[in-house]
């Protein structure tokens, strides 16, 4: 048991490194060069560095490390050891990609990278004094990409996403508003701050949509590939339903009983999860088993529990 957390615990390191380079590279090589802010401190770092100069990751770091305390301060010690390492990790990666590495050149363009090379077409200027055509489209996916399986990854290390998340949490404290609803406020506010900045309407929007991609990622890399479907079948076929779900589908359930409502006549209900596949056999077969069955079903986003994912050791 102890060398099986011990192997849980390096993997889980692993992952937070290889999440913090791949975030360090998503936005130094992708993000930045294309003046985005999809939220977040390096969102906003992304807009200093280009205004007034300064490393990214100084920038950065500067806002992380105050909000982390304050953040200790306030709400106490709900930020743990692997949050602290990553925004360090992500500081030096991202210092390391800036400084020696590779610049703020962009990785995706479309053109040559000289200046005055094509005439009449839209180019931008880096931090370094070259040129470029961009492809905003095709560097929006890839950003959007690249932070969704970096963040994802830092979250299950075990991490979590700390800067401006802090804003929101501290807001929720004392304003009860939602925090869904503060964290999108927050990394609206810096997404629309390239808008502000740059005065250039498409930099706010290709910000949200690397923001809804990231999402996307984050979700497949978190939880999985794998869709479950929840059911509540009301029948009055108990032994034969159960039997099927049981031996041709090698799933378990619960059997619940509960009373109708028009004329308080008892009925049986099956509560039962499975896998999509498995849900499209027994919604094949369902009317054969009983044709006057009651069926509810749910899009479940996570199942714990024997048979799916274990429960959380802390």
């Amino acid at each position: 048991m102890e060398k099986k957390n011990i192997k849980q615990e390096v993997f889980a390191y692993m992952l937070l490194i290889l999440g913090s380079a791949l975030f360090a590279i998503g936005d130094v090589m992708f993000v930045n060069p294309y003046l985005m802010a999809p939220g977040g401190t390096y969102g906003l770092s992304n807009v200093f560095s280009t205004l007034w100069g300064g490393k990214i990751s100084v920038w950065a770091i500067c806002m992380d490390v105050p909000l982390l305390i304050i953040g200790t301060w306030i709400l106490g010690p709900k930020f743990g050891i692997k949050t602290i390492i990553s925004t360090f990790l992500i500081f030096g990666f991202t210092y390391a990609i800036e400084s020696w590495i590779w610049g703020y050149n962009p990785v995706i363009h479309d053109g040559p990278i000289v200046a005055n090379a094509i005439e009449g077409l839209n180019m931008v200027q880096t931090h370094d004094g070259l040129w470029f055509v961009p492809d905003y489209f095709l560097n929006t996916v890839v950003a959007g990409l690249i932070y969704g399986v970096a963040i994802g990854m830092i979250f299950r290390s075990g991490a979590t996403s700390g800067g401006s998340d802090i804003i929101s949490m501290i807001l929720h404290k004392y304003t009860k508003i939602s925090l869904g609803t503060l964290v999108t406020i927050v990394d609206g506010c810096i997404t629309l701050s390239t808008l502000i900045a740059f005065g250039d309407i498409r930099l706010p929007i290709y910000s949200i949509i690397v923001i809804f991609i990231e999402g996307k990622v984050i979700d497949l890399v978190v939880d999985g590939i794998k869709s479950y479907k929840t059911a509540f079948i009301v029948t009055d076929k108990l032994d034969e339903v159960k039997n099927y779900i049981l031996h041709d589908l090698n799933r378990g359930g619960t059997c619940i009983t509960g009373e109708g409502l028009y004329n308080g006549t008892q009925r049986n209900i099956i509560y039962v999860t499975m896998e999509r596949a498995d849900f499209v056999k027994l919604r094949a077969n369902l009317r054969n088993l009983d044709p006057t069955a009651f069926v509810n079903v749910i899009d479940s986003a996570e199942i714990m529990g024997k048979g799916f994912k274990a429960l959380p050791t802390e």
